[in-house]
């Protein structure tokens, strides 16, 4: 494995364990000494996305993780609740079974994720995917996600934040202060 601060080509492995896509393998470079990680992934059978003018590609998680990452631009979204949402993504997609996907369906998936996740993501989003080309196309959606019920910014800050939350903890009722005891 190269390094990727200078080109080495060996490294040794000082660490491995698995992770939810994979194994996650800390890492070594025998020549400057500094340490990064690489992850290996189970290689599934390629999906092939159907564009809208009939040619086919490969699926790229990489430019789904792309679009997403670029409509939460400076918007408090985690990095981590991007590539849990780009997992989704490619679950959904591998329980179809099918060897080919209309790009219609991945970006309906990523709309939904964005949806819950930050709404004004989600409409930035939904502007390029939908083609939106005037102002009231902008409004329309909009007015569509304000008609849909409130969702739960608790639930929502949890699944971004990837923290467990207490049943019944909001900002109105924060967790009990206990008293550290002193040895």
């Amino acid at each position: 494995m190269r390094c990727p601060y200078c080109d080495h080509a060996e490294s040794r492995v000082t660490d491995s364990r698995e992770a939810p896509d994979g194994i996650k393998r800390r890492r070594e470079c025998g020549r400057c000494g500094l340490r990064f990680t690489t992850a290996e992934r189970v290689q599934t059978t390629s999906l092939l996305v159907v564009k809208r003018d009939g040619r086919r590609e490969e699926f790229n998680r990489e430019k789904v993780r792309a679009g997403i990452l670029h409509a939460c631009a400076k918007r408090p979204v985690s990095v981590g609740a991007i590539d849990g949402m780009v997992d989704q993504v490619e679950h959904g997609l591998s329980t179809l079974g099918r060897a080919e996907v209309p790009g219609a369906v991945i970006g309906q998936l990523v709309m939904e994720g964005l949806k819950t996740l930050d709404h004004v993501a989600y409409v930035r989003y939904a502007s390029v995917y939908r083609n939106f080309t005037d102002l009231e196309s902008f409004a329309k959606e909009v007015e569509a996600l304000q008609r849909e019920p409130e969702s739960n910014p608790v639930a929502a800050l949890q699944a971004q934040m990837s923290l467990p939350i207490a049943s019944g903890e909001t900002e109105e009722n924060p967790p009990k202060k206990t008293k550290k005891s002193k040895k």
